[in-house]
């Protein structure tokens, strides 16, 4: 089943309860004669609040998501004007490990989500 992927903007910090994120690519991998999307970026971990105490661990570093395969590119702009691509998520597990190898190799990025 697809779904809605919203471009952000590249290189803009985005706040978010705990910290904030930066997007820095959109790559689109080729991939068994299919593209697949997957964005790069750095995510900090300022502080957060849980369970009635306060975690203050400014941690993160590099990450990859990956929302799977496209299905449509820019295909429309959301209310705030982004555009929005469909994309299919991947299931397999063997296609998952083989993108998360081709992302490690080329953006040297450990960390690496699927949809």
């Amino acid at each position: 089943m697809s779904r809605e992927y919203v471009h952000q903007e590249l290189e803009e910090e985005l706040a978010v309860p705990s910290g904030y994120y930066t997007l820095f690519k959109e790559l689109r991998l080729q991939h068994n004669g299919r593209e697949v999307l997957c964005v790069t970026g750095v995510g900090m971990l300022e502080c957060s609040c849980c369970a009635g105490g306060y975690l203050c661990a400014g941690r993160g570093g590099p990450y990859a998501l990956v929302p799977g395969y496209i299905v449509s590119w820019k295909s429309r702009g959301n209310e705030a004007g982004l555009p929005v691509s469909e994309v299919e998520p991947i299931d397999d597990e063997k296609t998952r490990r083989d993108v998360a190898a081709a992302i490690r190799e080329s953006e040297r990025i450990q960390n690496i989500e699927f949809w």
